[in-house]
Protein backbone atom coordinates (compact mmCIF):
# COMPACT_ATOMS: atom_id res chain seq x y z
CA UNK A 1 0.00 0.00 0.00
CA UNK A 2 2.87 1.87 0.76
CA UNK A 3 4.42 1.76 -2.42
CA UNK A 4 0.91 2.11 -4.00
CA UNK A 5 1.21 5.87 -2.55
CA UNK A 6 4.73 6.39 -2.83
CA UNK A 7 4.24 9.21 -5.86
CA UNK A 8 2.05 11.48 -3.39
CA UNK A 9 5.26 12.03 -1.54
CA UNK A 10 6.22 14.43 -4.54
CA UNK A 11 4.47 17.42 -3.84
CA UNK A 12 4.42 18.57 -7.56
CA UNK A 13 2.67 15.41 -8.43
CA UNK A 14 0.39 15.52 -5.20
CA UNK A 15 -1.21 19.20 -6.10
CA UNK A 16 -1.79 18.18 -9.78
CA UNK A 17 -3.23 15.32 -8.45
CA UNK A 18 -5.79 17.35 -6.48
CA UNK A 19 -5.92 19.93 -9.12
CA UNK A 20 -6.80 16.96 -12.08
CA UNK A 21 -9.08 15.09 -9.38
CA UNK A 22 -11.53 18.33 -7.88
CA UNK A 23 -12.01 19.44 -11.66
CA UNK A 24 -12.93 15.84 -12.67
CA UNK A 25 -15.31 16.05 -9.69
CA UNK A 26 -16.42 19.58 -11.66
CA UNK A 27 -16.97 18.09 -14.82
CA UNK A 28 -19.06 15.14 -13.65
CA UNK A 29 -21.42 17.41 -11.19
CA UNK A 30 -21.82 20.67 -14.09
CA UNK A 31 -23.04 18.20 -17.24
CA UNK A 32 -25.97 16.81 -14.60
CA UNK A 33 -26.91 20.06 -13.00
CA UNK A 34 -27.04 21.61 -16.48
CA UNK A 35 -29.40 19.47 -18.32
CA UNK A 36 -31.74 19.85 -15.09
CA UNK A 37 -31.23 23.39 -15.92
CA UNK A 38 -32.05 22.88 -19.50
CA UNK A 39 -35.01 20.96 -18.92
CA UNK A 40 -36.53 23.20 -16.22
CA UNK A 41 -36.03 25.93 -18.60
CA UNK A 42 -37.52 24.01 -22.20
CA UNK A 43 -39.07 20.59 -21.40
CA UNK A 44 -37.47 20.38 -24.66
CA UNK A 45 -34.77 17.30 -24.87
CA UNK A 46 -33.80 18.91 -28.39
CA UNK A 47 -32.83 21.91 -26.54
CA UNK A 48 -30.75 19.92 -24.23
CA UNK A 49 -29.15 18.22 -26.72
CA UNK A 50 -28.05 21.36 -28.18
CA UNK A 51 -26.45 22.29 -25.20
CA UNK A 52 -24.94 19.12 -24.67
CA UNK A 53 -23.56 18.58 -28.34
CA UNK A 54 -22.16 22.28 -28.56
CA UNK A 55 -19.91 21.37 -25.78
CA UNK A 56 -18.81 18.19 -27.38
CA UNK A 57 -18.43 19.86 -30.78
CA UNK A 58 -15.86 23.07 -29.29
CA UNK A 59 -14.04 19.97 -27.47
CA UNK A 60 -13.76 18.27 -30.79
CA UNK A 61 -12.45 21.14 -32.37
CA UNK A 62 -10.25 22.68 -30.31
CA UNK A 63 -8.38 19.39 -29.10
CA UNK A 64 -5.53 19.41 -31.55
CA UNK A 65 -4.71 22.72 -30.76
CA UNK A 66 -4.96 22.02 -26.76
CA UNK A 67 -2.05 19.95 -27.80
CA UNK A 68 0.20 22.37 -29.55
CA UNK A 69 -0.17 24.65 -26.77
CA UNK A 70 0.88 21.99 -24.02
CA UNK A 71 3.69 21.44 -25.86
CA UNK A 72 4.67 25.04 -26.29
CA UNK A 73 3.47 26.79 -23.22
CA UNK A 74 3.98 25.67 -19.71
CA UNK A 75 1.21 23.35 -18.87
CA UNK A 76 0.78 24.38 -15.10
CA UNK A 77 -0.13 27.95 -16.51
CA UNK A 78 -2.45 26.26 -19.08
CA UNK A 79 -4.19 24.45 -16.32
CA UNK A 80 -4.61 27.49 -14.07
CA UNK A 81 -6.45 29.66 -16.94
CA UNK A 82 -8.25 26.90 -18.44
CA UNK A 83 -10.06 26.23 -14.53
CA UNK A 84 -10.56 30.09 -13.78
CA UNK A 85 -12.02 30.31 -17.24
CA UNK A 86 -14.46 27.21 -16.81
CA UNK A 87 -15.12 28.98 -13.11
CA UNK A 88 -16.53 31.96 -14.77
CA UNK A 89 -17.94 30.57 -17.32
CA UNK A 90 -20.38 27.81 -14.42
CA UNK A 91 -20.59 31.13 -12.60
CA UNK A 92 -22.24 33.11 -15.43
CA UNK A 93 -24.26 29.69 -16.26
CA UNK A 94 -25.66 29.79 -12.24
CA UNK A 95 -26.43 33.30 -12.41
CA UNK A 96 -28.52 33.46 -15.54
CA UNK A 97 -30.30 30.30 -14.37
CA UNK A 98 -30.92 31.62 -10.61
CA UNK A 99 -31.76 34.88 -11.45
CA UNK A 100 -34.13 34.22 -14.38
CA UNK A 101 -32.71 35.25 -17.30
CA UNK A 102 -31.30 31.93 -18.80
CA UNK A 103 -32.04 30.78 -22.65
CA UNK A 104 -30.73 29.12 -25.18
CA UNK A 105 -28.47 30.58 -27.20
CA UNK A 106 -26.80 31.81 -23.43
CA UNK A 107 -26.44 28.44 -22.35
CA UNK A 108 -24.64 27.22 -25.82
CA UNK A 109 -22.44 29.95 -25.61
CA UNK A 110 -20.87 29.04 -22.56
CA UNK A 111 -21.22 25.65 -22.82
CA UNK A 112 -18.83 26.14 -25.79
CA UNK A 113 -16.89 28.10 -23.32
CA UNK A 114 -16.81 24.97 -21.15
CA UNK A 115 -15.81 22.61 -24.25
CA UNK A 116 -13.36 24.89 -25.33
CA UNK A 117 -11.53 25.18 -21.83
CA UNK A 118 -11.83 21.80 -21.36
CA UNK A 119 -10.02 20.97 -24.41
CA UNK A 120 -7.47 23.79 -23.98
CA UNK A 121 -6.70 21.29 -20.27
CA UNK A 122 -7.29 17.65 -21.07
CA UNK A 123 -3.52 17.18 -23.12
CA UNK A 124 -2.03 19.05 -20.73
CA UNK A 125 -2.79 17.31 -17.69
CA UNK A 126 -2.21 14.16 -19.16
CA UNK A 127 1.25 15.38 -20.53
CA UNK A 128 2.24 17.18 -17.59
CA UNK A 129 1.97 13.32 -15.15
CA UNK A 130 5.45 12.53 -15.82
CA UNK A 131 7.21 15.76 -15.36
CA UNK A 132 6.37 15.44 -11.82
CA UNK A 133 7.67 12.00 -10.43
CA UNK A 134 10.47 10.05 -11.28
CA UNK A 135 10.38 7.59 -14.26
CA UNK A 136 10.49 4.37 -11.11
CA UNK A 137 6.85 5.50 -10.21
CA UNK A 138 5.38 6.49 -13.58
CA UNK A 139 3.55 3.39 -13.27
CA UNK A 140 1.89 4.00 -9.73
CA UNK A 141 1.49 7.53 -10.73
CA UNK A 142 -0.35 6.88 -13.50
CA UNK A 143 -2.69 4.34 -11.14
CA UNK A 144 -3.21 6.90 -8.18
CA UNK A 145 -4.57 9.92 -10.49
CA UNK A 146 -7.11 7.37 -12.72
CA UNK A 147 -8.39 5.94 -9.02
CA UNK A 148 -8.31 9.61 -7.96
CA UNK A 149 -10.66 10.86 -11.07
CA UNK A 150 -12.45 7.27 -11.16
CA UNK A 151 -13.91 8.25 -7.40
CA UNK A 152 -14.38 11.63 -8.66
CA UNK A 153 -16.64 10.77 -11.22
CA UNK A 154 -18.65 8.35 -8.77
CA UNK A 155 -18.82 11.29 -6.27
CA UNK A 156 -19.95 14.07 -8.79
CA UNK A 157 -22.28 11.90 -10.69
CA UNK A 158 -23.98 11.69 -7.35
CA UNK A 159 -23.46 14.86 -6.16
CA UNK A 160 -24.89 16.22 -9.44
CA UNK A 161 -27.80 14.64 -8.69
CA UNK A 162 -28.66 15.07 -5.17
CA UNK A 163 -27.76 19.15 -4.73
CA UNK A 164 -29.79 19.43 -8.07
CA UNK A 165 -32.81 17.84 -6.56
CA UNK A 166 -32.85 19.24 -3.10
CA UNK A 167 -31.19 23.04 -3.71
CA UNK A 168 -31.43 23.48 -7.28
CA UNK A 169 -29.51 23.30 -10.86
CA UNK A 170 -28.82 26.65 -10.64
CA UNK A 171 -26.84 26.21 -7.22
CA UNK A 172 -25.35 23.42 -8.22
CA UNK A 173 -23.86 25.11 -11.11
CA UNK A 174 -22.43 27.31 -9.08
CA UNK A 175 -20.87 24.98 -6.84
CA UNK A 176 -18.89 23.60 -9.51
CA UNK A 177 -17.41 27.57 -10.43
CA UNK A 178 -15.89 27.29 -6.80
CA UNK A 179 -14.83 23.48 -7.28
CA UNK A 180 -12.85 24.47 -10.05
CA UNK A 181 -11.22 28.21 -8.65
CA UNK A 182 -10.15 24.96 -6.25
CA UNK A 183 -8.30 23.50 -8.90
CA UNK A 184 -6.98 26.17 -10.37
CA UNK A 185 -5.07 27.50 -6.66
CA UNK A 186 -3.80 24.10 -6.97
CA UNK A 187 -2.56 24.00 -10.47
CA UNK A 188 -0.72 27.70 -9.84
CA UNK A 189 1.61 25.73 -7.24
CA UNK A 190 2.98 23.26 -9.99
CA UNK A 191 6.53 24.34 -10.26
CA UNK A 192 7.09 21.92 -13.42
CA UNK A 193 10.12 22.14 -15.50
CA UNK A 194 9.60 23.53 -18.91
CA UNK A 195 9.63 21.89 -22.10
CA UNK A 196 10.86 23.93 -24.67
CA UNK A 197 9.94 27.41 -23.63
CA UNK A 198 12.32 28.86 -26.66
CA UNK A 199 10.61 27.24 -29.47
CA UNK A 200 8.19 28.94 -31.48
CA UNK A 201 4.24 28.27 -31.91
CA UNK A 202 3.39 27.75 -35.23
CA UNK A 203 0.16 25.96 -34.80
CA UNK A 204 -0.69 23.89 -37.99
CA UNK A 205 2.90 23.45 -38.92
CA UNK A 206 3.07 21.88 -35.25
CA UNK A 207 -0.70 20.21 -35.66
CA UNK A 208 1.11 18.50 -38.79
CA UNK A 209 4.05 17.84 -36.69
CA UNK A 210 1.81 16.17 -34.00
CA UNK A 211 0.28 14.04 -36.28
CA UNK A 212 3.87 12.66 -37.58
CA UNK A 213 4.86 12.25 -34.42
CA UNK A 214 1.27 9.87 -33.64
CA UNK A 215 1.81 7.63 -37.23
CA UNK A 216 5.13 7.17 -36.68
CA UNK A 217 4.46 5.12 -33.98
CA UNK A 218 2.33 2.01 -35.58
CA UNK A 219 1.25 0.81 -31.84
CA UNK A 220 -0.03 3.89 -31.11
CA UNK A 221 -2.44 4.24 -34.03
CA UNK A 222 -3.65 0.59 -34.03
CA UNK A 223 -4.73 0.95 -30.68
CA UNK A 224 -6.44 3.67 -31.22
CA UNK A 225 -7.87 2.65 -34.02
CA UNK A 226 -9.30 -0.24 -32.47
CA UNK A 227 -10.88 1.98 -29.41
CA UNK A 228 -12.73 4.12 -32.09
CA UNK A 229 -14.71 0.84 -32.48
CA UNK A 230 -15.19 -0.19 -29.06
CA UNK A 231 -15.91 3.21 -27.61
CA UNK A 232 -18.38 3.57 -30.49
CA UNK A 233 -20.21 0.11 -30.03
CA UNK A 234 -19.52 0.08 -25.76
CA UNK A 235 -20.83 3.51 -25.51
CA UNK A 236 -24.06 2.64 -28.14
CA UNK A 237 -24.66 -0.83 -26.18
CA UNK A 238 -24.20 0.64 -22.44
CA UNK A 239 -25.65 3.81 -22.79
CA UNK A 240 -28.04 4.33 -25.23
CA UNK A 241 -29.59 0.16 -25.84
CA UNK A 242 -28.71 -0.65 -21.95
CA UNK A 243 -31.23 2.12 -20.24
CA UNK A 244 -33.78 0.76 -22.68
CA UNK A 245 -33.77 -2.85 -21.67
CA UNK A 246 -33.18 -2.22 -17.57
CA UNK A 247 -36.23 -0.48 -18.46
CA UNK A 248 -38.28 -3.48 -19.25
CA UNK A 249 -36.03 -6.12 -16.99
CA UNK A 250 -34.17 -4.85 -13.94
CA UNK A 251 -35.45 -1.79 -13.25
CA UNK A 252 -33.77 1.40 -13.12
CA UNK A 253 -32.72 1.25 -10.01
CA UNK A 254 -30.78 -1.97 -10.49
CA UNK A 255 -28.94 -0.50 -13.60
CA UNK A 256 -27.66 2.24 -11.94
CA UNK A 257 -25.85 -0.47 -9.32
CA UNK A 258 -24.77 -2.13 -12.57
CA UNK A 259 -22.84 1.19 -13.53
CA UNK A 260 -21.21 1.57 -10.54
CA UNK A 261 -19.98 -1.73 -10.16
CA UNK A 262 -17.83 -1.03 -13.38
CA UNK A 263 -16.84 2.04 -11.77
CA UNK A 264 -15.93 0.06 -8.41
CA UNK A 265 -13.89 -2.68 -10.63
CA UNK A 266 -11.65 0.15 -12.35
CA UNK A 267 -10.50 1.50 -8.70
CA UNK A 268 -10.29 -2.01 -7.81
CA UNK A 269 -7.93 -2.44 -11.28
CA UNK A 270 -6.28 0.54 -10.37
CA UNK A 271 -5.15 -0.79 -7.31
CA UNK A 272 -3.71 -3.96 -8.67
CA UNK A 273 -2.09 -2.02 -11.19
CA UNK A 274 -0.10 -0.51 -8.88
CA UNK A 275 1.71 -3.15 -7.96
CA UNK A 276 2.04 -5.29 -11.03
CA UNK A 277 2.35 -5.14 -14.63
CA UNK A 278 3.83 -7.78 -17.38
CA UNK A 279 6.64 -7.20 -19.11
CA UNK A 280 3.97 -6.79 -22.34
CA UNK A 281 1.74 -3.93 -20.63
CA UNK A 282 -0.08 -2.98 -23.17
CA UNK A 283 0.05 -6.18 -25.23
CA UNK A 284 -1.59 -7.38 -22.01
CA UNK A 285 -4.18 -4.21 -21.33
CA UNK A 286 -5.22 -4.62 -25.20
CA UNK A 287 -6.14 -7.99 -24.94
CA UNK A 288 -8.27 -7.09 -21.92
CA UNK A 289 -10.30 -5.38 -23.29
CA UNK A 290 -11.87 -7.65 -25.22
CA UNK A 291 -13.39 -8.90 -22.05
CA UNK A 292 -16.11 -5.71 -22.80
CA UNK A 293 -17.68 -7.75 -25.12
CA UNK A 294 -19.25 -9.99 -22.41
CA UNK A 295 -21.59 -7.29 -21.08
CA UNK A 296 -22.82 -6.62 -24.10
CA UNK A 297 -23.97 -10.23 -24.29
CA UNK A 298 -25.21 -10.77 -21.49
CA UNK A 299 -27.34 -7.53 -22.04
CA UNK A 300 -28.56 -9.18 -25.08
CA UNK A 301 -29.75 -12.97 -24.02
CA UNK A 302 -29.79 -12.47 -20.38
CA UNK A 303 -30.07 -9.12 -18.90
CA UNK A 304 -30.12 -10.36 -14.85
CA UNK A 305 -29.03 -8.31 -11.78
CA UNK A 306 -26.05 -10.22 -10.67
CA UNK A 307 -24.73 -11.31 -13.92
CA UNK A 308 -24.39 -7.89 -14.92
CA UNK A 309 -23.05 -6.94 -11.60
CA UNK A 310 -20.51 -9.14 -12.22
CA UNK A 311 -19.02 -9.15 -15.68
CA UNK A 312 -19.11 -4.87 -15.11
CA UNK A 313 -17.51 -5.38 -12.34
CA UNK A 314 -14.53 -7.56 -14.47
CA UNK A 315 -14.97 -5.03 -17.61
CA UNK A 316 -13.81 -2.04 -15.00
CA UNK A 317 -11.22 -3.67 -13.21
CA UNK A 318 -10.31 -4.64 -17.48
CA UNK A 319 -10.23 -0.82 -18.54
CA UNK A 320 -8.09 0.31 -15.63
CA UNK A 321 -5.25 -2.35 -17.03
CA UNK A 322 -5.83 -0.96 -20.35
CA UNK A 323 -5.76 2.76 -19.61
CA UNK A 324 -2.76 2.55 -16.96
CA UNK A 325 -0.67 0.00 -19.51
CA UNK A 326 -1.85 2.75 -22.16
CA UNK A 327 -0.67 6.08 -20.37
CA UNK A 328 2.86 4.84 -19.16
CA UNK A 329 3.64 3.19 -22.64
CA UNK A 330 2.87 6.95 -24.42
CA UNK A 331 5.02 8.83 -21.70
CA UNK A 332 7.93 6.34 -21.81
CA UNK A 333 7.77 6.46 -25.44
CA UNK A 334 6.99 9.56 -26.66
CA UNK A 335 9.73 12.89 -26.34
CA UNK A 336 8.04 15.15 -23.37
CA UNK A 337 8.17 18.00 -25.83
CA UNK A 338 5.65 16.24 -28.03
CA UNK A 339 3.76 13.69 -25.59
CA UNK A 340 0.76 16.65 -25.42
CA UNK A 341 0.25 16.48 -29.27
CA UNK A 342 -0.37 12.72 -29.05
CA UNK A 343 -3.17 12.63 -26.32
CA UNK A 344 -4.52 14.80 -28.31
CA UNK A 345 -5.19 13.06 -30.86
CA UNK A 346 -5.50 10.18 -28.81
CA UNK A 347 -8.59 11.90 -27.42
CA UNK A 348 -9.88 13.22 -30.67
CA UNK A 349 -10.55 9.64 -32.29
CA UNK A 350 -12.20 8.78 -28.62
CA UNK A 351 -14.16 11.27 -28.32
CA UNK A 352 -15.57 11.51 -32.21
CA UNK A 353 -16.18 7.89 -31.76
CA UNK A 354 -18.79 8.43 -28.76
CA UNK A 355 -21.46 10.28 -31.11
CA UNK A 356 -21.12 8.26 -33.56
CA UNK A 357 -21.94 4.99 -31.51
CA UNK A 358 -25.17 6.96 -29.52
CA UNK A 359 -26.50 7.89 -32.92
CA UNK A 360 -26.42 4.65 -34.75
CA UNK A 361 -27.54 2.46 -31.83
CA UNK A 362 -31.05 3.40 -31.97
CA UNK A 363 -31.50 3.19 -35.57
CA UNK A 364 -29.49 -0.59 -35.83
CA UNK A 365 -31.71 -1.86 -33.09
CA UNK A 366 -34.96 -0.80 -34.93
CA UNK A 367 -33.92 -2.32 -38.58
CA UNK A 368 -32.38 -5.54 -36.92
CA UNK A 369 -33.56 -5.59 -33.35
CA UNK A 370 -31.78 -4.98 -29.97
CA UNK A 371 -29.97 -8.31 -29.17
CA UNK A 372 -28.58 -8.95 -32.85
CA UNK A 373 -27.41 -5.45 -32.53
CA UNK A 374 -25.80 -6.17 -29.20
CA UNK A 375 -24.44 -9.23 -30.36
CA UNK A 376 -22.77 -7.78 -33.39
CA UNK A 377 -21.71 -5.25 -31.44
CA UNK A 378 -19.70 -7.58 -29.01
CA UNK A 379 -18.36 -9.50 -32.30
CA UNK A 380 -17.13 -6.18 -33.19
CA UNK A 381 -15.32 -5.30 -29.89
CA UNK A 382 -13.30 -8.72 -29.67
CA UNK A 383 -12.47 -8.35 -33.62
CA UNK A 384 -10.85 -4.93 -32.82
CA UNK A 385 -9.37 -6.00 -30.12
CA UNK A 386 -7.51 -9.36 -32.32
CA UNK A 387 -6.37 -7.21 -34.64
CA UNK A 388 -4.67 -4.49 -32.09
CA UNK A 389 -3.32 -7.58 -30.04
CA UNK A 390 -1.63 -9.63 -33.46
CA UNK A 391 -0.44 -6.04 -35.05
CA UNK A 392 4.06 -6.90 -34.46
CA UNK A 393 4.02 -3.15 -33.21
CA UNK A 394 2.04 -3.76 -30.12
CA UNK A 395 2.75 -7.50 -29.53
CA UNK A 396 6.55 -6.38 -29.54
CA UNK A 397 6.43 -3.07 -27.22
CA UNK A 398 7.72 -3.84 -23.38
CA UNK A 399 7.28 -1.53 -20.42
CA UNK A 400 10.82 0.60 -19.50
CA UNK A 401 12.38 -1.24 -16.34
CA UNK A 402 11.60 0.83 -13.50
CA UNK A 403 14.18 2.74 -11.99
CA UNK A 404 15.95 0.68 -8.78
CA UNK A 405 17.01 3.76 -6.84
CA UNK A 406 16.04 5.52 -3.52
CA UNK A 407 13.13 8.24 -4.20
CA UNK A 408 13.96 11.62 -1.74
CA UNK A 409 10.96 12.56 -0.19
CA UNK A 410 9.80 15.83 -1.90
CA UNK A 411 9.77 19.23 0.01
CA UNK A 412 6.41 20.10 0.69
Amino acid sequence: MLRMLEPLRHSMFRRLTIGRVTTFLGNSVAPIALAFAVLDLTHSVIALGLVVGARSIANVLLLLMGGVLADRLPRSVILQGASLAAAVSQAMTAAAVLMGFANIPLLVVLSVINGAVSAVSLPAASALTPQTVPKALLRQANAVVRMGINTAMITGASMGGMVAALAGPGWAIGGTAVVFLIASFFYARVDAPEIDEDAPTRPWADIRSGWREFTARAWVWTVVAALMVINAVMTGGIFVLGPSIADSTIGRLAWGFVLGAQTVGALIGGIVATRWQPRRALLFGTALIGVQAVPLLFLAHAPAVVPLLVVMFVGGMAIEQFGIAWDVSLQENVAPDRLARVYSYDAVGSFIAIPVGEMAAGPLAKAFGVSATLTGGAVLVVVAVAAAAFAPSVRSLVRHPDVQKPVERARS
